[in-house]
């Protein structure tokens, strides 16, 4: 946590004291200290017009900021599951394909070096690919540029883009949605499945619980959420493109709220099924061990299974012939519970902030504005409804605060439930509770 915050604060007295960063006037200090901890937590939410304001030199240190609060998430996120994986390796020893099988042996320098490699393969091939698109459109220079920084800000589930309308211009390059809607989905899906797969091409006999459950809950929400933006937007926000790039774009639509943040369509002018749908997947997120926020799918499919087990009278959960322990179905619990008690907290801070309006319609519709821009930053995605440039500057300190307890407070919380290596010797007496 004292290494985000330190480098929150590297980044705004960087974009506060160095030369060059800005076309023009500098951001104000508030607005400095919420771009870097929206860099660093890989959030996206922009303040500012990021390619109007800043420099080449000024969106370089952007990407830098970008790129190292995404490694060091990585590093951090996988180190958790290292130590959640054990315990519960130890616990069950019984279980075959346990999590650790997952999880890469060796030093944490070798799994930095591990993960330093991965990340920089897909960010160049990422590149390469956007550079194919782009370079019949820009000059080499530009195209380079801006094929580096997307690729990188895609694989980091950041959301930042250099152009003024995100991607809303890009809604009929079906190429590049895709290629970025790509690199998201390997970026978010994690480190542990990532190297659960390698082995997998390597002769491993067969993947593991938490690999299977990440990529058919991915898999599940990705296809189920297409088909729902489609049906939502066909005749609205999507009406005015073709049959694939109508796809396309819900494809997008499905794949950029868990975490990722670029936008294609004007949040602001969706439906309202739309908005519902958008701002569920943002409190989803991505996988464990990887650059994605939210909950985490293997918590919502554990709380699934959960209740599917309590339904058939099962006392506990099991999945592809394996029995989850009770433990991580606990912190799953109290993960959900926690993050659903920070947004509504949060929301109510923000509201507190924000001028009311004299109109109560526009009050009313002010309010799930800021719900959308709350649960945008708690789950580090990025996505608004045209609110963050207008926000109050208490409310954007808020919103640094809020960007950085989504993003490592999760993560801490669970480190130390997987620390505690002791635990109560006795119970207080049974006493029941009624229950719905």
């Amino acid at each position: 946590m004292i290494s985000f915050l330190g480098l929150t604060t590297a980044g705004w007295l960087g974009f506060l004291v160095l030369p060059g960063l800005y076309e023009g006037e500098p951001m104000s200090w508030v607005d400095a200290l919420f771009i870097s901890a929206s860099a660093v937590c890989v959030t996206g939410l922009a303040s500012i017009d990021v390619p109007v304001v800043l420099s080449f030199w000024g969106e370089l240190w952007l990407l830098l900021l970008i790129q190292s609060g995404a490694l060091g998430i990585l590093t951090f996120a996988t180190s958790v599951a290292v130590a959640v994986g054990r315990r519960a390796g130890l616990d069950l020893e019984e279980a075959a394909g346990s999590f650790m099988a997952i999880l890469p042996s060796g030093t944490p320098r070798q799994m930095l070096r591990t993960i330093l490699g991965v990340t920089v393969a897909c960010e160049a091939i990422g590149a390469v690919a956007l550079l194919a698109c782009w370079w019949g459109e820009h000059d080499f220079g530009r195209a380079l540029w801006l094929s580096i920084f997307h690729s990188v800000s895609a694989f980091c589930n950041a959301g930042f883009s250099l152009f003024s309308d995100n991607l809303i211009g890009q809604q009929r390059n079906a190429s590049v949605l895709g290629i970025l809607a790509t690199l998201i989905v390997v970026g978010g899906i994690g480190f542990p499945v990532l190297h659960d797969l390698r082995a997998r091409l390597r002769g491993k006999l067969r993947l593991t619980t938490h690999t299977r459950i990440v990529l058919v809950s991915t898999s599940i929400l990705i296809v189920v959420g297409a088909a729902s933006f489609l049906l939502f937007e066909w005749d609205r926000e999507l009406r005015s493109l073709g049959l694939v790039d109508r796809v396309v774009n819900a494809l997008f639509m499905s794949i950029s709220p868990r975490t990722a943040g670029f936008n294609a369509v004007d949040y602001e002018a969706i439906s309202n099924d739309s908005l519902f749908l958008t701002v569920a997947l943002m409190w989803i997120g991505g996988a464990p061990g990887s650059v994605a926020g939210g909950v985490k799918v293997t918590t919502v499919s554990l709380l699934a299974l959960l209740v599917w087990a309590r339904l058939r009278g099962d006392h506990h959960v099991s999945v592809g012939g394996r029995t989850v322990p009770d433990e991580t179905v606990h912190r799953a619990t109290g993960l959900a519970v926690g993050m659903v008690l920070i947004l509504l907290s949060f929301t109510l801070v923000m509201l507190e902030f924000e001028p009311a309006s004299a109109d109560r319609g526009e009050e009313r519709a002010q309010m799930v504005s800021h719900v959308f821009e709350v649960q945008s930053a708690l789950s580090t995605v990025g996505l608004s409804m045209n609110l963050t440039p207008t926000l109050a500057d208490s409310s954007k300190l808020a919103l640094v605060f809020v960007m950085l307890l989504g993003r490592v407070g999760p993560l801490a919380v669970i480190g130390a439930m997987a620390a505690r290596g002791k635990h109560s010797t006795f119970r207080y007496p049974h006493e029941d509770v009624l229950i719905g």
